[in-house]
């Protein structure tokens, strides 16, 4: 008090102090939510510029597709706005098989177009399923070069021969289930596929063995949500103490009904060992009309969110956005309701070639989903997948990527490159390889807490290869060769 009192007896002003007034002061205590009334002698000294004037093309992440975009879809001409933010219409109307698709495009698309998307869906591992929203994003001027096409249409002249290394479950989830459906890899977290359907199929799903319905090049093990299915799970996560964190995926949790996602959730929830969970799924990037209109679903998931909050468990969502034009005004609005609850998001991106695969199309992805309150979180190097080697690319790229995004926005929204190593070795930094030959696409890596002693393999894609590589594997004997160097030369680098 004697500092201030001293201060109010001083007549002389004093250059840049500011000075406090009791008035001020009072004023402060009585709204706290008002700041202290202020005065200066003499003008302020001006705010030095360190950096030019921002460049507008800067802030194109914050510029969101809005507007009735989907009547230019002839077959969604007459459809008004609240009939597409009906969840149950957009259910009602997802195409699920290749001549519906290509009746809804025909009048935007030439006729060998349409014979090269039917001959895609002829020889591809994924059934097809896709909705009006994820429709309307496509260009339908330039279709095949699309990145929101080439994630979900396939075309017959763009695809490629499978790497000989593939497996059709690559990350031998199966291998590590001790239950129908549940892997238990790492130590303290285990997978749940609740169920095996999704509101879309995307072509890269890991799960293709298992995801949709039979098609002609593979039968798939089903995983549907049976009482008895999960009961089973469920028994196993409370026979091991060591478990905490439970993801629940599929398939696709969108397409739990409100009451499956209560009694997963609550289940959980109950059992003491659990203290993390996360629901998982792409519906927010193909059809974000749930969140805002299906009350009943959003409440299930707030609910537990809530109960899980209260018990000092965390309960989060976990999304999959791609590409920057898969978030639009109607994505804002249902982020929007989700944050609003208290609801956090995770995304977790594939890097596929021609989607997402350049620093351009990453640092607008990262971008756009902060500015959405969407965390990045992972972005995996595309696994071995059956159908799309198309699709893949390589390490050297996740890694330059990786250089490319790092200090673009803060730490907790730039997301980790990450491969998920063959033969269940789980996620490893893209960069934290044992060894890595350009030349023959093969980088290794070791995962101690899953095994000790095993060296796990992962293989870019043969035609991104120089040609000494797409040599060496164009022979079928020199496979087995390439592989023995590699594990031989990440052996040496551990001694």
């Amino acid at each position: 008090m004697g500092e201030i009192a001293a201060k109010i007896a001083d007549p002389m002003p004093r250059r840049g102090v500011f000075d406090y007034t009791f008035a001020a002061m009072e004023s402060s205590v009585t709204s706290p939510t008002k700041l202290p009334v202020m005065s200066t002698s003499g003008a302020p000294e001006p705010v030095p510029a360190l950096k030019p004037p921002v460049d507008p093309a800067t802030l194109v992440h914050r510029e969101l597709r809005s507007g009735d975009f989907w009547r230019a879809i002839p077959a969604y001409r007459d459809i008004d706005e609240a009939t597409f933010l009906d969840h149950k219409w957009q259910a009602k109307h997802t195409i699920t098989r290749p001549d519906k698709l290509l009746e809804v495009v025909r009048e935007l698309v030439s006729p060998a177009f349409l014979a090269d998307v039917s001959e895609g869906f002829h020889r591809a591992p994924m059934s097809l399923r896709v909705s009006p929203y994820l429709l309307s994003l496509i260009d339908w001027s330039n279709p095949a070069e699309d990145p929101l096409r080439r994630q979900f249409i396939p075309m017959g002249s763009r695809l490629l021969p499978d790497h000989p290394k593939l497996d059709l479950d690559s990350l031998h989830e199966q291998a590590d289930a001790p239950v129908p459906g549940l892997t238990h890899r790492y130590p303290d977290k285990a997978l749940f596929l609740a169920l095996d359907t999704c509101p879309v199929y995307c072509r890269f799903c890991t799960r293709s063995y298992a995801v949709g319905v039979d098609t002609d090049q593979v039968e798939k093990v089903h995983l549907r949500p049976t009482q008895d299915r999960w009961e089973r799970a469920f028994a196993y996560i409370a026979s091991r103490p060591e478990l905490e964190d439970i993801v629940i995926s599929g398939g696709d949790a969108y397409n739990l009904r409100a009451e499956h996602i209560e009694a997963i959730g609550n289940r959980l929830l109950d059992l003491p060992n659990i203290r993390r969970m996360r629901f998982a799924t792409k519906g927010p990037a193909v059809m974000p009309q749930k969140i805002l209109t299906d009350d009943a679903w959003f409440s299930a998931l707030v609910g537990v969110v809530e109960r899980g909050r209260k018990l000092h468990k965390e309960v989060v969502l976990h999304t999959h956005f791609n590409h920057p034009a898969e978030l639009t005004e109607i994505t804002q609005r249902a982020m929007n309701r989700l944050f609003e609850a208290g609801v956090f998001v995770r995304n977790q991106s594939v890097l596929q070639r021609k989607v997402n695969d350049t620093p351009e199309v990453m640092r607008l992805l990262i971008k756009r989903m902060s500015y959405l309150n969407v965390h990045a979180y992972y972005v995996y190097v595309h696994d071995l997948v059956k159908g799309v080697e198309d699709l893949r690319t390589t390490v050297s790229t996740a890694i330059e990527l990786e250089k490319q995004v790092r200090g673009l926005t803060a730490g907790f929204n730039t997301p980790t490159f990450v491969v998920d190593a063959p033969g269940g070795g789980g996620k490893r930094d893209v960069h934290s390889f044992e060894h890595y030959n350009r030349e023959t696409g093969i980088s290794v890596y070791r995962s101690p807490n899953v095994n000790e002693d095993k060296h796990y393999l992962y293989f870019d894609p043969i035609r991104l290869l120089p040609e000494a590589g797409q040599r060496r594997w164009a022979d079928p004997s020199e496979h087995d060769a390439m592989v023995r160097e590699a594990i031989a030369a990440a052996r040496e680098r551990q001694r």
